[in-house]
């Protein structure tokens, strides 16, 4: 869903990239939810995180109703009864759209539209919407297609007679060939092509990431509108987009960090935000994305502690890590926004934590230096203090081991130079792998 001017034209042709795209405006949605006794969570209202993204796609709310069920009717997803009474709320709302925040069948999509007669949009649909919206880079524009076209395939309905043929002619079609076995055969293809030259990046970023100096990497992973980009403005003085909506950035951006007081500088990445039930296209199409993370020295677990529902958000992050394969990384936690929480409350949520946790402020800086201290300290962890002595015209090393800010001291003893640094094994090891003549000893 994409936000225009209310005064756009009402003649604007829409892109229909999208076979379901959002209508322009402040679009009327209903919401609906199935929720089973066990998924339900005390205190929270079901459909106020839905209520949040369709905010951020520039949708108006117009109603809701929840049905507490079991689980959903294999046909309607609503129950009879239950299904009737949204028809007539729909109705007496004025709704255009009914939001429903579940993954939907094909036939239970079909049922809910032919008895509202309203066009009807499930959670994944949404979310890959407001991804959409978001994809800035070239990279995040193809990983976003690409789960919009996995999520498509199976719902496809001879409603793609506006994509772009690009075969034709003779011996291109079966005899007998229906439109949609076409349109089903013309997006495997786009599937298939994206994810070759998806492959194509994620490979190109691999080696980027592991071609940079080696430098100690923390990258910022949280539920979306934890505060990871204000906190990643406090930490390295980025200029990164800060917004109060959800999915504000996609595209993860990386920082050095440079040393104090002869502490290395390290590198700060901030990454697309977690959602609870992100949709599993999507995660895997935003693999290349979380390079990032997945080559990182220390994740830092963001999570809102002024939010009600902060203990939910973390499993929620925990989980799309574990999907990611990223379960057992070194990571701390970080709740953010202590200066809007209640401090009983981030005392209860560090005490039932089992990793190291800071309490800190994004926005004033509260508890910011012993954040930043304890990411030096564990760049610092495993380094030794050595000698190296190589000879004096090896420029090349010696601009090395000064780009890293690890150099403490360097002496001179004719055509040799002696330099004090602080190093981790791997550092070393590319040193030693440099052309030329070098010795470490402890210092």
């Amino acid at each position: 869903m994409r936000k225009h001017s209310e005064d756009a034209p009402a003649d604007r042709p829409r892109d229909r990239t999208h076979a379901k795209q959002i209508a322009v405006g402040r679009e009327r949605c209903f919401l609906v939810r199935l929720i089973s006794p066990a998924d339900a969570v005390p205190g929270e209202d079901p459909l106020d995180e839905i209520a949040l993204l369709l905010d951020t796609a520039g949708g108006l709310e117009c109603g809701r109703l929840v049905q507490r069920r079991a689980r959903p009717h294999a046909g309607t997803y609503l129950h009879k009864g239950k299904l009737a009474e949204l028809v007539d709320a729909v109705l007496a709302s004025g709704a255009d759209t009914v939001l429903v925040d579940d993954d939907l069948a094909p036939p239970q999509l079909s049922a809910i539209e032919n008895a509202c007669q309203r066009k009807v949009i499930d959670r994944s649909e949404l979310i890959l919407d407001i991804f959409q919206s978001r994809a800035r880079s070239h990279q995040a524009k193809m990983q976003v297609q690409l789960a919009q076209l996995q999520y498509e395939l199976p719902r496809l309905a001879r409603k793609w007679t506006h994509l772009e043929r690009l075969g034709g002619g003779i011996g291109t079609r079966g005899p007998g060939e229906s439109q949609i076995e076409s349109d089903r055969r013309l997006l495997r293809a786009k599937i298939g092509q994206l994810r070759r030259d998806l492959d194509s990046l994620e490979e190109r970023k691999v080696r980027e990431v592991s071609s940079r100096e080696p430098l100690f990497a923390a990258c910022l992973v949280g539920y979306t509108n934890a505060g990871k980009s204000r906190l990643m403005n406090r930490l390295s003085h980025a200029e990164t987009l800060v917004e109060d909506r959800l999915f504000a950035t996609l595209d993860t951006l990386t920082r050095r960090i440079e040393g104090e007081s002869g502490q290395p500088p390290f590198l700060l990445s901030d990454t697309v935000g977690f959602i609870r039930r992100l949709p599993h296209n999507l995660v895997a199409s935003f693999h290349a994305t979380l390079e990032e993370a997945a080559q990182a020295n220390l994740l830092l677990h963001v999570t809102d502690a002024s939010d009600p529902l902060a203990t939910q958000h973390m499993e929620a992050v925990e989980d799309t890590l574990g999907q990611l394969g990223l379960h057992s990384h070194p990571r701390i936690h970080v709740l953010n926004k202590t200066d809007i929480a209640a401090p009983d409350r981030v005392a209860a949520l560090r005490e039932g934590l089992s990793l190291p946790s800071f309490a800190v402020s994004a926005q004033t800086g509260e508890g910011i230096d012993a954040l930043t201290a304890h990411i030096r300290a564990s760049a610092h962890a495993g380094r030794r203090r050595l000698t190296l002595r190589f000879p004096a015209s090896d420029g090349r090393r010696y601009a090395f081991l000064n780009q890293l800010g690890v150099v403490q001291r360097v002496s001179w003893d004719g055509d040799w130079c002696l330099l004090e640094a602080i190093l981790d094994q791997a550092t070393l090891a590319k040193l030693e792998s440099m052309e030329g003549t070098m010795t470490a000893m402890d210092s």
